[in-house]
Order: structure tokens, then C-alpha cells, then sequence
């Protein structure tokens, strides 16, 4: 390594700090976000990780109609807000508001569990 090379992880900053990698934030509940699409962009892949796991559960224990889909969108927007309003207590205010927070990459997400909650059920349960 040159000693001109830094960490991904690790950006010094002109005050001497050192900068946090958005993955180090992400598991850090004093974290601060310097910037607003950051925290969005983790909201984000955060709530896709939730679409994959929640569809695989859903496909393998053969669930049904809206009652799946129900409980999808509760698991999914009520795991979100504990995480930002409880986890990371960032101000909402800052993000538009709890309501936007909340629906950040929820179609995606709904989308994504769906594809792969048929996939798991018709591969699994279909005759």
C-alpha cells in the first residue's frame, strides 16, 4: 500500500475526524448522516433486503392472498420506522417527514416480494 492510498471504510476529513463508511452507520445507532440521500439509500436496500426474505418465507410456508399480503406491508413499514425513529432517532422533519420515510422504496419493495414470494410458492406448491 502507498501511503497516499485510504480506506474505503475510512476518509479523513480536513478537522481530523475520520469520516464513517455508510455500512459502519448503518449498524451504529449514534450515527450521523451528513448526507440526507445517504440514510435514504439505506432505507432503501434495507427495505428490498426485507422484500427477499419476507417473499421466501412467504413462498415456502405456502400463505395466501391478501392476508400475505397484509401482513407484508405491516412487517415491512413497521420494521422501518422502529429503525429510523427508535434505532437511528434521525429527525424526520430533516427526511420530509416520518410519512416519507416510511414510503421510501416501498413499491419497489412490494414489487420484489412478490416476484419472489410466486417463485418460492409455485416452485414449492404447485401441482
Amino acid at each position: 500500500m502507498t501511503s497516499g492510498s485510504k480506506r474505503k471504510e475510512e476518509v479523513h476529513l480536513a478537522n481530523g475526524a475520520i469520516k464513517q463508511s455508510t455500512w459502519s452507520k448503518v449498524f451504529n445507532s449514534n450515527a450521523v448522516w451528513e448526507e440526507k440521500d445517504e440514510f435514504l439509500d439505506v432505507i432503501y436496500w434495507f427495505r428490498q433486503i426485507i422484500a427477499v426474505v419476507l417473499g421466501v418465507i412467504w413462498g415456502i410456508a405456502p400463505l395466501k392472498g391478501f392476508l400475505g399480503i397484509a401482513i407484508f406491508c405491516i412487517i415491512n413499514a413497521g420494521l422501518l420506522y422502529v429503525y429510523f425513529s427508535s434505532f437511528q432517532q434521525v429527525d424526520e422533519e430533516e427526511y420530509g417527514g416520518t410519512w416519507e420515510l416510511t414510503k421510501e422504496g416501498f413499491m419497489t419493495s412490494f414489487a420484489l416480494f412478490l416476484v419472489v414470494w410466486i417463485i418460492f410458492y409455485t416452485a414449492l406448491h404447485y401441482d
